[in-house]
């Protein structure tokens, strides 16, 4: 499988055989429950909360909570070697209608990304395919990244950063959609043609969810810490 389209060299010294047959062993005693439950691959692209132009490839690798509620971990690329760069929640626009006006616009919408042909499952069969991704037009995630590997970083430096999703055409940079298309051999244009038929949220797509139309960012500030009962001494 191709690497990511975001090429980045993380520091450290190559695995050693110590460290390679203690992870075998203790893959062999342990369970991995949560992450046994992922079920799919998706491939989407994301982009920075304040910057459009900052973008990225992105392979949500989900499970479903219930039938509201899917989580997916995300990786730049599908190889073993692929870095985890962040998360995304998912829920049905049921779900999404019940929380705070104040928290709707940290939230997007996946009906372009479906209908427009940019988010699909890699290696299933479009049949296969088009089935699950009627659901996931109509709902709306919260995408969270920590490690910016579109500028290079070698490591997950910086704060955490509100991510959204495409909503409508000329959106896309047009070198990350041909390195995805021809990695993954897609076309965006036909899946397109066959998503024609599809439906976004039944309420249509409420004014508040990609950040209400104005850009996000994640930002720090210094805050007094109230002093712990236990009378600990407290360091900032």
């Amino acid at each position: 499988m191709a690497a990511s389209c975001h090429d980045v060299d993380v520091p450290g010294k190559p695995t050693e055989t110590g460290t390679a047959l203690l992870e075998t062993a203790t893959g062999a005693i342990q369970g991995f429950a949560p992450i046994n439950q992922i079920h799919q691959h998706l491939c989407a692209f994301h982009f920075y909360g304040d910057d459009m132009t900052r973008q990225v490839e992105a392979h949500h690798f989900c499970a479903h909570l219930n039938e509201d509620v899917r989580q997916c971990l995300i990786f730049d690329g599908p190889e073993a070697g692929a870095r985890l760069i962040g998360l995304e929640y998912i829920v049905t626009e049921e779900l999404f209608l019940t929380l705070p006006d104040e928290e709707k616009p940290l939230w997007h919408t996946h009906e372009f990304e479906v209908k427009g042909g940019v988010l699909f499952m890699p290696g299933v069969p479009g049949v296969v395919e088009r089935r699950d991704l009627e659901q996931v037009a109509r709902t709306y995630g919260k995408t969270v990244h920590f490690w910016q590997v579109d500028r290079g970083d070698a490591l997950p430096l910086g704060l955490p950063q509100i991510m959204m999703a495409l909503t409508r055409e000329g959106q896309l940079r047009q070198d990350l959609a041909d390195c995805v298309e021809k990695k993954f051999s897609v076309s965006f244009q036909k899946e397109r043609e066959n998503r024609a038929y599809m439906s976004g949220p039944a309420h249509g797509i409420h004014p508040l969810a990609n950040a209400a139309g104005k850009g996000l960012k994640t930002e720090i500030r210094e805050v007094d810490l109230p002093a712990a009962n236990t009378g600990a001494r407290i360091f900032t």
